[in-house]
């Protein structure tokens, strides 16, 4: 019964349109009063703020930062520009330099908000002017934008590493790879839909172009190069590489292209700020709720009925993929892996599944969820930078939805799609 209570208080929460640590703090709050009521309130502080007084969460902040100053300098043109010289010439050259802008663009700033907004106002009315609907083009934005939280260095992936406990740097290498599997599936579609359909061919870049493109983006490309090759160099860490990683942007673009004034910076910062308070308040406010969970018992209570019920572990995870593309349906990023993964995590790994394969899962059906109606975070992001009806940027992206479960079944059938390139490099 108290639980039943527990649930209907976030359940009219969240109908209300209550910000979620307020769904998160207020349940909490009463099943604390209700299951540890002689628990002194003074642990509830110390529960959130020890839950994110941990150097790995640094570098949320500093990866925010870099990517703000990226997406509203010159870096994203840069990439695709890069991109677009080697194959905007070819039938659908100009979507698969979306694709691969994208991808490039994820590799430097790990936020997929920031890369449609980044890229989308750049590839957007240029798309149009190819013959790409209005649909298809705002659909491959948000759906290739979604790579960004796979590929390093990947926010979302960080948070998974912090929930669990798992190897920041083997969730990275992971990501990594299915991003490469997520890009190459979307390429494979867009090949076959330009096959179908006419679209105007732009002319082939010269060598000289070519050249002066990959020239244009070798400060970008340096990003990334650096970042993993120091990480899996062992030269510095994932914080530290945030901090290059940050560092290097604002170098970049105020020093050198000089595509951002210190006015603008100040502004990025302030951005980059509220940005990261939001984010923060979730995580501290749900590792609070995660340590009542834990001490409520519920993940014991799931694995003692799944031990009962007998069920395998890949039947597991299809149950986790389901509930967390229902989840993606209406809660943020943040949210879907702060309520879920204390509960399931714990669960998965006692079935025998790989903490890294499963944290691939997790983040690629939390990437799933950015663009899945009628809530899916970079819906609106896009409605909002690219002024299109959400509703049309929805019938755009039902195809790249098919696509990207097709990715999840690969990966939740197949562990080594997943855990290849974390154990070559171990």
């Amino acid at each position: 019964m108290k639980s039943v209570l527990i649930t209907v208080v976030a359940v009219a929460l969240f109908v209300a349109g209550a910000e979620i640590f307020l769904v998160l703090g207020v349940s909490g709050l009463v099943g604390k009063h209700l299951f540890l009521e002689n628990l002194p309130d003074i642990v509830m502080v110390q529960k959130m703020i020890g839950g994110i007084n941990q150097s790995t969460l640094l570098a949320i902040p500093l990866f925010v930062f870099a990517a703000e100053l990226m997406a509203r300098g010159s870096i994203a043109a840069r990439l695709t520009g890069m991109v677009e010289a080697f194959i905007g010439h070819r039938r659908g050259g100009l979507s698969h330099t979306t694709t691969g802008a994208c991808f490039a663009f994820g590799a430097v700033s790990g936020s997929a908000p920031a890369t449609v907004a980044g890229l989308g106002k750049i590839l957007f009315p240029r798309l149009i002017a190819t013959g790409a609907s209005r649909s298809f083009a705002v659909g491959l934005i948000v759906a290739t934008a979604e790579i960004s939280l796979l590929v390093p260095p990947s926010i979302t992936l960080i948070i998974y590493g912090w929930l669990t406990g798992t190897s920041i740097i083997d969730l990275f290498a992971a990501g990594l790879a299915v991003g490469t599997v997520l890009a190459g599936a979307f390429t494979v579609y867009v090949h076959l839909k330009s096959r179908k359909e006419t679209s105007r061919l732009g002319e082939k870049a010269s060598r000289e172009q070519r050249c002066k493109a990959v020239k244009a983006a070798l400060l970008p490309i340096g990003m990334p190069i650096i970042i993993l090759g120091g990480i899996y160099s062992g030269l510095f860490t994932t914080t530290e590489a945030a901090a290059v990683a940050a560092l290097y942007a604002l170098l970049v673009e105020t020093l050198i292209t000089r595509a951002l004034s210190w006015n603008g910076v100040a502004k990025v910062a302030e951005s980059s700020a509220l940005i990261t308070t939001t984010l923060f308040i979730i995580l501290a406010v749900g590792s609070f709720a995660s340590y009542l969970v834990t001490v409520a018992g519920v993940p014991a209570a799931i694995g003692a009925f799944i031990a009962g019920a007998d069920i395998s572990a890949l039947q597991f995870l299809l149950i986790v993929n389901v509930v967390f593309l229902i989840a993606g349906m209406f809660m943020d990023p943040v949210s879907m892996q702060i309520v879920l993964v204390p509960v399931l995590a714990p669960v998965a790994m006692a079935l025998g599944v790989d903490p890294v394969q499963f944290g691939i899962i997790v983040v690629l059906n939390v990437a799933i969820g950015t663009i899945t109606p009628p809530f899916g975070l970079d819906l609106f992001v896009a409605s909002s930078a690219l002024r299109v009806p959400v509703t049309e940027i929805i019938a755009g992206v039902w195809p790249f939805l098919l696509v990207n479960l097709t990715v999840l079944l690969l990966v939740t059938l197949f562990p080594s799609v997943s855990t290849f390139l974390p154990g070559l490099l171990n």
